[in-house]
C-alpha cells in the first residue's frame, strides 16, 4: 500500500548527500509524526487516528530542511494519518504503508496520561509493565525486527526514511543496536525530529539522535 502523492523524496534535485554516498550504503532516518492534539497533551495514541496539529503540519514541512540531504532508496509510513500526512508535508512520497510500523497498542490505555494511569498503577510506564488489552514490549519488538530486515534488504542502495510513532521509533532504536525492547527507554524523542541510525566499522550506531525541528523555535 503507498502513501497518497507521487513527489519526489525530500532530497530530490539536491547536492551529494552525506548519508549516502556514491560506493557507501545509506542510513536509517527515524521520524516521529509531527504535533497532534493527543501527543501535545501526553495522552497515549495509538489506534485512534488523531490529525496532526497546525503547529504539528508546520513542523513536517520543516523536515524538508532537516532531511534536505536525504537519499531515500525506500520510504515506510505508519498507517496511521498523522504519520502519512507528515510524509506528504515532509515530501517524501512516495512512500509505502506498513502495518507493521504502527504505534504500540496500549490497549485499555488508548488515550490516557501517565499521570492517570498512575493513579491505579503507582510508578507505571510503558517501558516497566505491560497495558491490559494492549501488546507487550516482545510483541512490538518482534514487529521492529521484520521491519529492520526490510530496512537492511535496501539500505546497500541508499538512504531509508521510516515516519513513524515515539515509543515504537524507540523500540526501533534499541533493536538497531541489538539492545532488548524495552532498551527504547533510554532514548526520548520529539515529534518530528528525526534521527539518523547508521553503523561504524559493521556496528550499528546512533549517529544523530532528535535533531531540533526549526518550527520548534518560532
Amino acid at each position: 500500500m503507498s502513501c497518497t502523492g507521487s513527489e519526489p523524496g525530500a532530497g530530490a534535485s539536491r547536492g551529494p548527500a552525506p548519508s549516502a554516498a556514491p560506493g557507501r550504503p545509506g542510513g536509517l532516518w527515524l521520524v516521529r509524526h509531527g504535533e497532534t492534539e493527543w501527543s501535545r497533551d501526553g495522552k497515549h495514541t495509538s489506534r485512534t487516528d488523531v490529525a496532526l496539529t497546525p503547529h504539528g503540519e508546520q513542523q513536517a514541512g520543516a523536515l524538508r530542511l532537516l532531511l534536505a540531504h536525504a537519499r531515500p532508496t525506500l520510504v515506510l509510513a505508519s498507517p496511521r494519518q498523522r504519520a502519512q500526512r507528515t510524509a506528504e508535508l515532509a515530501r517524501l512520497l512516495p512512500c509505502t504503508v506498513d502495518e507493521d510500523l504502527a504505534e504500540w497498542d496500549y490497549g485499555e490505555y488508548e488515550g490516557l496520561t501517565t499521570p492517570e494511569i498512575r493513579r491505579d498503577r503507582p510508578g507505571w510506564t510503558i517501558w516497566s509493565g505491560d497495558p491490559p488489552g494492549g501488546e507487550t514490549a516482545a510483541q512490538v519488538g518482534a514487529r521492529a525486527d521484520r521491519v529492520l530486515s526490510r530496512v537492511r534488504a535496501a539500505i546497500p542502495r541508499g538512504d531509508v526514511v521510516i515516519i513513524g510513532h515515539g515509543h515504537y521509533c524507540r523500540v526501533l532504536a534499541a533493536r538497531w543496536l541489538g539492545l532488548e525492547p524495552v532498551g527504547g527507554r533510554l532514548f526520548a524523542l520529539d515529534a518530528a525530529a528525526p534521527c539518523l541510525l547508521d553503523t561504524e566499522h559493521g556496528t550499528p550506531v546512533v549517529h544523530r539522535w532528535c535533531l531540533p525541528n526549526p518550527a520548534d523555535a518560532r
